[in-house]
């Protein structure tokens, strides 16, 4: 039976002080692979910490990591748009942020630093592309819902991609255009990319977060909670990893 152990700790990027939250099974002896929770803009709050808990009932370590600094956590969607504005404006302080964050979940004492991860939920879901396309060091990434523009490379940027890449994406997904669906499947094909497509029908943005129907409700945003949506892609996710670290 599973002992989930779970603890909270702070590390730098770029002197920026971020909060953690890592979770591993005590039951499972010795290092095992590490697979980093990229948030939604919401930030770092109770849903990514417990797909963290999640991932380590399934025998990973995982890390839900804080992209925004010092743990800030946005209550409404005014909010939660000024902190992933601010975010995004700087995609070199993304890179430098997540690979920071990649480098603590390495340092820790049941991770085994060559076998990494990482998926991520709307804004978190594209952000684990766009490392992956700027070549980080991971053997897959998944994107749930995730912001698929973040993928495609600016102009003479990018490098190889290495990472098995497997993608969640509701097909009634209205926050997500038809173009950039299109735009970064051309991009996953042009480069060769070991990429995993999958579109989830009648899936709305949000569908993996019990809280989305809620919130689509309160703020007049088109989510919803899909429950098949969110199984098929977390099943197909532990297929995606089993996959990758062999």
């Amino acid at each position: 039976m599973a002992n989930i152990q779970s603890e909270e700790f702070n590390y730098s990027a770029n002197g920026v002080e971020m909060n953690a939250y890592i979770a591993w099974d005590s039951e499972v002896e010795g290092e095992r692979p590490g697979v980093l929770v990229v948030h939604e803009w919401w930030g770092n709050n109770a849903y990514a910490r417990r797909r963290a808990d999640m991932l380590a009932e399934l025998g990973y370590t995982g890390m839900a990591l804080d992209m925004y600094g010092g743990g800030q956590v946005a209550d409404t969607p005014d909010d939660a748009g000024n902190l992933m504005n601010g975010l995004l404006a700087d995609l070199g302080t993304v890179r430098t942020r997540f690979n920071a964050a990649l480098d603590a979940m390495k340092a820790h004492r049941t991770v085994e630093a060559g076998n990494c991860a990482a998926i991520g939920y709307c804004m978190g879901g594209g952000i684990v592309l766009h490392m992956a396309r700027y070549g980080a060091d991971l053997k897959a990434v998944a994107s749930f819902h995730g912001a698929l523009p973040l993928g495609v490379a600016a102009d003479g940027e990018g490098s190889e991609v290495t990472a098995r890449i497997g993608v969640y994406h509701g097909e009634d997904d209205v926050l997500i255009p038809d173009e950039a669906v299109t735009e970064f499947r051309a991009e996953m094909a042009e480069t060769g990319a070991d990429c995993l497509f999958i579109p989830l029908p009648t899936a709305l943005h949000g569908f993996s977060n019990t809280l989305a129907t809620s919130n689509g409700e309160k703020y007049g945003l088109p989510l919803k909670y899909d429950e098949r949506a969110d199984a098929a892609s977390w099943n197909h996710m532990q297929l995606l990893l089993i996959s990758a670290f062999g």
